[in-house]
């Protein structure tokens, strides 16, 4: 069985369909991609990308990630209200609260400030997550 990988992302859903584009160029059908979208642009731009499944909103993500072996998304995925209000207390606690492995990019538009973190370009983040990161998880999960 391949394992559960649930990509999340708001707004337009870039960050979250590169990490899908790429996931899906370096391990093709060994796993399954899920876009989570906290809105529904967010959602088809990563099943545009090559999710093999995709939903919308909270109860998708609630549920969802329940079932997942990893998350992957912007670090803001963990905080209420976060994207500009996308994020719910809801879907923030259900991240949390899943037992999968969570990828988080530090990323954020919110007004905090992550030290001890280096400051690196999303393509360069990526790279990591898709060369290092989920080359881990696939061992260990």
């Amino acid at each position: 069985m391949s394992k559960r990988i649930c990509v999340i992302d708001g707004q337009g859903g870039g960050i979250g369909a590169t990490l899908i584009k790429y996931m899906k160029e370096a391990y093709g059908e060994t796993v399954e991609l899920i876009g989570l979208g906290t809105n529904a642009i967010a959602t088809a731009q990563m099943l545009k990308s090559g999710a093999n499944r995709g939903a919308s909103g909270e109860n998708a993500i609630c549920r969802t990630v329940a079932t997942a072996d990893c998350i992957i998304g912007p670090i803001s995925i963990t905080w209420a209200n976060a994207m500009l209000g996308e994020v719910t207390p809801r879907m923030a606690e259900a991240v949390m609260s899943s037992s999968a492995i969570k990828i988080l990019l530090p990323l954020t538009q919110e007004r905090v400030e992550i030290v001890g973190v280096a400051k690196e370009p999303l393509p360069h983040m990526v790279q990591v997550v898709v060369e290092e990161k989920i080359k881990e998880v696939l061992k260990h999960v």
